[in-house]
């Protein structure tokens, strides 16, 4: 009846991260060792506008046949993540590779964005209050994604198209 994604943004890891990772990981820079051990080289970041369009976006990847899913994190009102392995088609060969998905509403985006940059930003003065005001935002736009779902529902009731 009505597409649940808003929008999608997708990223590649750069092969200089790739290599930077894995040797931190002590592991030698192979393509074995990418698809053993990264499950982040791609990365896909799915916006919609609901809190019910995350559970019903895990779904609809779940029933994908190429697309097996590895682990389930729900961080509530921060992202679904999931990390899939889906086929890569080479020259010579199919290989699963793993890559990270987080569904998330556009509120949730928001905050998550003002989140990760305070954590490379620690010297910040007064960071624990930023911190601490970032936590009561992530609440408020908590209870604003479960209200606008509500609305919606309501829209519905009295106009079910």
């Amino acid at each position: 009846r009505r597409n649940p994604i808003e929008f999608i943004e997708s990223r590649l890891k750069k092969p200089s991260s790739i290599a930077r990772k894995l040797k931190k990981m002590g592991l030698e820079v192979t393509v074995d060792n990418m698809t053993q051990h990264l499950s982040d080289i791609a990365g896909i970041r799915v916006l919609c506008a609901y809190i019910d369009d995350i559970y019903e976006i895990a779904r609809m990847l779940a029933r994908q046949k190429d697309v097996r899913i590895i682990t389930v994190k729900d961080n509530g009102y921060r992202s679904y993540h999931l990390i899939v392995e889906i086929p890569v088609y080479f020259s010579d060969k199919v290989r699963p590779v793993r890559c990270e998905i987080q569904i998330r509403t556009i509120a949730m985006d928001f905050w998550a964005t003002l989140d990760h940059d305070m954590q490379y930003k620690k010297q910040v003065e007064d960071s624990e209050a930023i911190m601490r005001e970032l936590r009561e935002c992530a609440d408020v736009i908590h209870q604003t994604d479960e209200k606008m779902m509500r609305l919606r529902e309501r829209i519905h009731r009295i106009d079910p198209e």
